[in-house]
């Protein structure tokens, strides 16, 4: 059984990661509907927490249907970080996760996210700074090193282990290297390996397909798997992942009413979440990822992504359901 404090999490956890602008309240509730064990929120700024910024508190928002879920938060000044600490506590998640992998500029350039792996005394006040200041379990997100001459993660899972964070997820991959070239479970497996570490060690990358997330699984020992792009518009990946599993076999691919199911859902949480007008122009980006694969949808996503009203993207999706009930019966 995997354990982070007490949050019991099964024998080998998939976990949903956070994604900036993507795994928010709606697409969480279609994840957790197809079997992710743990998810967490977007990352939320620490400095907007104290500024007390409207998009940043809006990402505290969590439902009693989500548990387990952690919220993540990133910054690079301790003051900063404690309060927003205390902030994240008082919401009642079930534990608190910090940012120190993302690599986008925006985040660096604040000495936030992934930059702190070039300063591993900084990262071990932040992370003291948040550990102190919540009674919330923390854990850590990260990387391998900031690039290929520092990848310095298994320093960096001794010195977070020591001052009390509870599970680390690590992202294969160097800051420098953003999401390009292949990710390099080895350095995850010699955290895991490593006698002094106790803690779940969680690996991250390139898990798209159940039959490489069973092959990580057994090659790298790791804890536990989370799984990011590959659930975009595709939260079955879990499902699968856990029937295969269980039965080495792979389940068949969603059928078009489960696809319109999940969107209907992920789309009308959107609209109750964001409102009408936002929940509908932030959707626009999902329906290709939800309708990818199927034959002649250049159509109907057009349609999608260039109409406002409720009634005509309903409109599309009964035709949808029309056009490949008669596709289906032709073939």
């Amino acid at each position: 059984m995997v354990k982070i404090g007490n949050i019991e999490l099964g024998e080998f956890p998939l976990l949903l990661a956070p994604m900036e602008d993507v795994s928010d309240p709606p697409f969480r509730a279609v994840c957790k509907e197809n079997g992710a064990d743990l998810m967490y929120t977007e990352f939320i700024s620490s400095e907007g927490l104290i500024r007390d910024a409207i998009k940043s508190r809006q990402k505290l928002d969590i439902y009693d249907y989500e548990k387990p879920i952690g919220i993540q938060i990133f910054g690079g000044d301790e003051d900063a970080m404690a309060l927003s600490a205390k902030i994240v506590d008082a919401t009642k998640p079930d534990l608190l996760d910090i940012n120190f992998g993302c690599p986008v500029k925006k985040v660096v350039c604040k000495g936030a996210g992934a930059a702190v792996l070039k300063d591993i005394e900084l990262m071990v006040r932040l992370a003291s700074a948040c550990v102190r200041s919540t009674t919330l379990p923390v854990t850590v997100k990260t990387r391998l090193g900031w690039d290929n001459d520092t990848k310095n993660i298994e320093e960096v899972a001794e010195r977070m282990q020591d001052i009390g964070v509870q599970a680390l997820t690590i992202h294969g991959r160097t800051r420098a290297q953003l999401y390009k070239g292949d990710a390099d479970w080895s350095l995850i497996a010699k955290v895991k390996n490593n006698p002094r570490i106790h803690i779940p060690i969680f690996g991250n990358g390139d898990i798209d397909s159940p039959q490489k997330a069973l092959e990580y699984k057994n090659r790298y020992g790791v804890d536990g798997i989370m799984i990011g792009r590959a659930a975009i518009g595709y939260p079955w990946i879990f499902r699968e992942v856990k029937h295969y599993f269980a039965t080495g076999e792979i389940l068949d691919p969603p059928t078009i009413a489960e696809r319109l199911q999940a969107v209907r859902k992920h789309l009308y949480g959107a609209l109750k979440w964001k409102g009408p007008k936002v929940g509908v122009l932030e959707m626009r980006p999902h329906y290709s990822s939800y309708l990818k694969g199927l034959s002649h949808v250049r159509e109907f996503r057009t349609r999608l992504v260039t109409t406002e009203n409720i009634e005509e993207i309903e409109q599309v999706f009964r035709d949808i359901e029309l056009f490949y009930a008669e596709d289906m019966s032709i073939a």
